[in-house]
């Protein structure tokens, strides 16, 4: 279960979308999540899902490895389905007891589960497609201006790029002190809800020490190596566009456009 969660994570292979710019990839995610709460009729949905479609084939990464993360969200969906589902009022359907589904809400209920899908799936390409190192130099140059303002964005991003960088190490180590403490008689599967929370303290007494172990080693080899922030650093591999970098770029505003448009237009 813990190893199907894909946000985090990179997939090394060759494609157009690990070679666009780590810049232009935040954009192209930022704006599709926009776009989803811009997205007021079937028709953007399907306008949205052909965008995202031709990110993943685009990408190169098995669909099968970008969809066998939505496994970990299926609880937090189901949750979000039955609070719209119940609490939207409008023209009743169907009546028992309190509770009353309507079609506004079923309406509501399938608008959030699409828009939670196509979040975390176009969340999971960017970090699928764009290593942690790119990440953070893409983050900090969007970044940039806010300096003027004496905002740490050097800082800001490495935080970020680190808890990226840390999601699917925990999740490993979870993984690990699951199966040890299974194989010493625990059991996380069976009892009441309450029994399955209380069975979990074991789990997480060890992951919290696990994961401040961890913060501690990294604090110290970034120490051991004179790092002090941004100032004065310089890069490596700076982050310079190049022409298919900007023909995205074009692609993505007319998305969004095209978005804004069918919004204004069928709703």
């Amino acid at each position: 279960m813990l190893r199907d969660i894909t946000l985090g994570q990179y997939y090394r292979t060759d494609s157009v979308m690990h070679r666009l710019d780590p810049r232009v990839k935040l954009v192209a995610t930022f704006m599709f999540i926009i776009s989803l709460f811009l997205v007021k009729n079937f028709i953007g949905y399907i306008v949205a899902a052909l965008f995202l479609c031709t990110g993943i084939a685009l990408s190169k990464v098995p669909p099968k490895f970008i969809f066998r993360g939505m496994k970990t969200i299926f609880f937090l969906l189901f949750i979000t389905m039955l609070f719209n589902l119940f609490l939207t009022p409008g023209r009743a359907l169907v009546s028992f007891w309190k509770l009353t589904i309507t079609y506004e809400g079923i309406k509501m209920a399938f608008m959030m589960a699409i828009r939670l899908i196509f979040l975390i799936t176009g969340s999971s390409i960017m970090t699928l497609t764009t290593t942690p190192n790119n990440l953070t130099d893409g983050l900090e140059s969007l970044l940039r201006p806010l300096k003027v303002i004496k905002v740490p964005v050097h800082e800001i991003s490495m935080m970020m790029s680190i808890a990226l960088r840390f999601i699917p190490i925990l999740m490993e180590e979870t993984d690990k002190i699951m199966k040890a403490q299974m194989a010493r008689g625990a059991d996380f599967e069976s009892g009441s809800l309450i029994n399955r929370a209380k069975s979990l303290v074991p789990l997480l007494v060890p992951l919290f020490i696990s994961a401040f172990r961890r913060a501690n080693d990294l604090a110290m080899a970034m120490e051991a190596r004179c790092y002090r922030g941004g100032d004065g650093r310089t890069k490596m591999k700076p982050l310079i566009y190049s022409k298919t970098d900007y023909m995205a770029y074009v692609v993505i505003v007319l998305y969004l456009v095209l978005i804004v448009l069918l919004g204004r237009i069928l709703f």
